[in-house]
This record gives structure tokens, sequence and C-alpha cells, in this order.
């Protein structure tokens, strides 16, 4: 990978639909809470940074294996390409990687206009990762990743050229310009509205947008609904749908209802038992795939006694997690026997060894001093429908090993702020690393410095095998890196494993064009009507 030149890649300008001027009435369970990705990955949030901003790059698309009608990433590892993936140009026109791995230079596509009308320029994408490093937080585990060390390690090289360089080969140098979450953010405008007293606009940031996406922002009305426009003058051409219109419905079978009665389009996030309903319903179209989602329970090691690795061992071996895939989810999930996604290069489901077991469960909690049990308390998040049902699956089994457990429901509002605060010694979540490797989906939950590291593991082996990870380009070392890394992790049980959910599309039938991504959202600009 690292031995040969690599020529750059040049891709055509994005073509826009044919069709406009319609709507898309989308039920979920919350509203965006902030716009602001450098600090926000709740529900809502995600779906409109896929619609406001855009990245360099993009994977290609690929069919479905199991669903002829849909779409899905290419994250597939490809020896022979730039970086091991199949990407296309997106606010990048060209690239070329260093054969090093050290250096990459992007060629922008020129006259592109973000949402306030003002170009884009090399200097926005400088901006937008100084921005990363003085802010830290998410953007502090994206520069990590990637191997940036300091802002000068973007430079403008031209008007229209800007490049990114690591003192060692990095072999995200490339591929974390497909992440979601590394939008370029138009810094005229943000600039503006900051000015000296908000120099990174994060007050402007949290509650509009500065993007090169394919729609504007029309009306946040948090708890009730978002409303994106459809930019006419957006690079790729205007997306069909014209309005979208993002509405808060707590409830799943709330969403359900909507859908049958075609009041809205899409209905996200449902029970499995409503998935299947709406198989026979007419005029609606239900759709499912394996999926990077993953849900655990996170057991916060800074909070006793799961400071302790055997009792967040015995916390596993308690957890009956045939009994949550059959009566929870249907068989619409698989195991979660690994601490990365399993349709990911790299995973390995080699070190889970927690089938039920309440007498070696009781056994490591006579191991950890707490034979006769303890009390504790489980968040759960009240938008997610299949989060209480597991809770109260797993509060009864752990009744049984003498753990007493105080359900506790969130709201889907306030659920992100409730993981991020690190107070709950038991707090469900469900999340992806929306990047195909493992040295990011690893480094993403499990180094002790990572702002998404929310259980609080720290393991200094883990963390050097992670760092060696990403200081290498060499494909083989990292895989072996890297699946050392995860015997250890899974041995350590940072987490109680739950399951890999199927991503699930409920849609009214008309609606053509939708793309499974890695990171378990929409993206409105795909959709158009029959």
């Amino acid at each position: 990978m690292a031995g040969a030149a690599v020529m750059p890649r040049v891709l055509s300008m994005p073509q826009a639909h044919a069709q406009a001027g319609t709507t898309l009435v989308v039920a979920a369970p919350a509203t965006p809470q902030s716009l602001d990705c450098n600090f926000d990955v709740s529900l809502g949030t995600f779906e409109a940074i896929a619609a406001l901003y855009d990245g360099l790059l993009g994977f290609a698309k690929i069919p479905d294996a199991g669903v002829p009608t849909a779409l899905r990433e290419d994250t597939a590892f490809y020896a022979d390409k730039p970086g091991n993936v199949n990407m296309v140009g997106k606010l990048a026109e060209s690239w070329e990687l260093d054969p090093s791995g050290k250096r990459v230079v992007f060629k922008l596509r020129q006259g592109v206009k973000s949402n306030w009308g003002n170009e884009l320029t090399a200097e926005d994408v400088r901006w937008t990762w100084n921005r990363a490093f003085e802010l830290g937080a998410l953007g502090a585990f994206y520069t990590a990743v990637s191997g940036l060390k300091r802002p000068a390690d973007v430079k403008v090289e031209d008007k229209y050229v800007v490049s990114f360089n690591t003192d060692d080969p990095n072999p995200l140098l490339l591929k974390i310009h497909t992440n979601l979450y590394t939008p370029v953010y138009d810094s005229t405008k943000c600039k503006e509205m900051g000015g000296t007293d908000d120099p990174w606009a994060r007050k402007f940031i949290e509650n509009e947008s500065a993007g090169f996406g394919p729609y504007r922002l029309q009306q946040l009305t948090r708890g009730q609904q978002a409303v994106f426009q459809a930019r006419e003058d957006y690079y790729g051409g205007k997306p069909a749908i014209d309005t979208v219109v993002f509405k808060e419905v707590p409830t799943s079978a709330s969403r359900v209802q909507l859908l049958q009665g075609g009041a809205v389009d899409i209905a996200q996030y449902l029970q499995p038992l409503e998935i299947i309903s709406l198989r026979n319903a007419p005029n609606v179209a239900v759709e499912t795939v394996p999926a990077s989602f993953m849900i655990w329970v996170e057991l916060n090691a800074k909070i006793p006694p799961f400071d302790n690795v055997d009792v967040r061992r015995a916390m596993n071996y308690a957890f009956p997690q045939q009994e949550v895939l059959k009566a929870v989810y249907q068989g619409l999930a698989s195991p979660l026997n690994g601490c990365m996604p399993n349709i990911y290069p790299g995973f390995t489901g080699d070190h889970y060894v927690y089938e039920y077991n309440l007498d070696k469960a009781k056994e490591l909690l006579k191991k950890a001093g707490v034979e006769a049990g303890f009390k504790t308390s489980l968040s759960y998040n009240a938008g997610d429908p299949v989060q209480e049902p597991i809770a109260i699956i797993y509060q009864s089994a752990l009744k049984n090993i003498g753990i007493e457990v105080e359900l506790n429901k969130v709201p889907a509002g306030s659920f992100y702020n409730f993981v991020t605060e690190r107070k709950q010694p038991m707090i469900f979540y469900v999340d992806s690393p929306w990047c195909p490797d493992p040295g990011y989906s690893l480094t993403l939950y499990f180094d002790s410095k990572s702002y998404v590291n929310y259980s609080n593991y720290s393991n200094a082996e883990v963390d050097k095998l992670l760092a060696a990870a990403a200081a290498t380009a060499d494909e083989t070392v990292r895989l072996d890196v890297t699946k050392k890394a995860q015997a250890i992790i899974m041995d350590e049980a940072p987490w109680t494993f739950v399951a890999y959910p199927n991503y699930t599309m409920a849609r009214k039938a008309d609606l053509k064009g939708w793309t499974y991504y890695t990171s378990n959202n929409i993206r409105f600009q795909d959709f158009s009507r029959a």
C-alpha cells in the first residue's frame, strides 16, 4: 500500500435528480439538539449534518446484496486503491496521496457556494480543521486518529488546493474525509458571525448552518420539528425533494400510525414487532440490511463496583443475550460478539466468551468481593423502543445474582447529555464508528483519551496498540495490533455486549433511492418519488 505511487483521482460533478418540488416528512424520535457536530452525535443531529454539510470525499455506492432496490457504501478494503478505499469526490475534485502515506493533496471544486453564497476555498478547509484543534471534544479525536498533531499540518497550497501532512504514515489520511462528521465549514460566514468574542462561531453553528451541503435550514423548533429547504445553487444540482419536514414523534407506535395513515413518508427507529407488522401494510415498503449499528450498556469504570473488571465480566455472564435477540429483536439483530462492527475489515469475534451463565457470574462477584450483590441503576433512552424491554429483561436476570437495578427512563431529547456527562453507573448506548477501519473503530471507544470513551475505560497496553495502528500504513501490522487490542478489550468487558441491530428503512412505497450508510442515517438528497 505504501510503496506504490498513487495517481490523482478525478471525478465528474455529481448529478442532480430530475424531479423537484416535492415534500418529504420524517417521523423521528427527536429533533436536532445541536447543529455543531463537534459536540453532538444525538439522534436528529447527524441527520441534519448530512443535509447541511458536505465533506471532501465519499464512498462509492454499490447495490446491497440482500435488498436489490437499495444501495450501500462500498466499505471493502482495496489494496490497489488510494487509501485502500473506493472513494468518489465531493467537495474535492481530485486528490493525490503521497507514496509515503504522510501527505495527501486535495484540489477543490471551483465555484462551489455555501448556503450563504460564499465560495469554497482551501482556507475553509484549513479553518475547519483548526477549529477541531482549538475546541477539542470530537474534533480532538478526528485530528488524533488522522495523525495530525498541530494546526500547521493542514496547509493552504493555493486558493483551491489544500494538503494534510503527518509525521508518520497514517492509514486514515484519506479515509477520514469520507466521514459524516468531517464536513467543511464556510469560514467566511463563521468569522462574520462569531467575531472576536466567539472566534470559532460556537453559538452560531449550534443553531444555524454554514456549509456546502444540499439543504439549508429553514426552521428549527427543538422538541417539535426542523425544516430543510433544498438549495437551487447546490454544486451537485438541486435535490429532488424540495422540502424536508423532520418531526419529533417520541413514541414508535405513533410513528407507525403516521406512516400507515400516510401522514409521514419515513418512520424511524421502530420496534422489531412493529417492523414485522408493517411488511403487510398497503403502500408501505420495509427493508432491513446488516449494519454497523451496535447497542451496548456502558459500565462506568470510574463508578464502583464497575471499576472492578470481574464485576464487569459478571455483568456480561448475567446478560441473557439470546433471550433479548429472540424476544426483543425478533431476528432483526445478531449477537454483539465483538467491540467493533462485524461488517468491517479487521473484525474478530474470537474473544467473546460471555454465554449466559449465572453460576459463572456469581463466582466472579465473589472473587470481586461483592458476593452479596449490590444496588445500581440503568438509564435508557425513551426514544429507542428496544431499550426498555431489554432493560427489563436484564433487570430480572440480575436480580437472580443479588444485583438490584433501578431503571431510569430518560427523554430522547436529553439522553445524549446523560451519556456525555459520564455520571451514570450503567447507561445504554447505540452507535457505530463511521469509518470502516479497525484502528478508527477501537480508538473511538477505547482509547483512554477519546471523547467518545463514555465507559471511562483505560488500559495502557490498549492505548499503545492503538497508537501503533495509527502510526503505520502497513495493513498486516495494523491488523495484528488491532486484533490484540480486541482481545484485551473483550476480556476486560467495558460494556455489556447486547446486539448488532439491522438497519431498517420503513417508508412509503413510492419513495425511491435510499442508501444504507455506515453512519446509520438517511440523506434527504438521495430520495425521489416514483
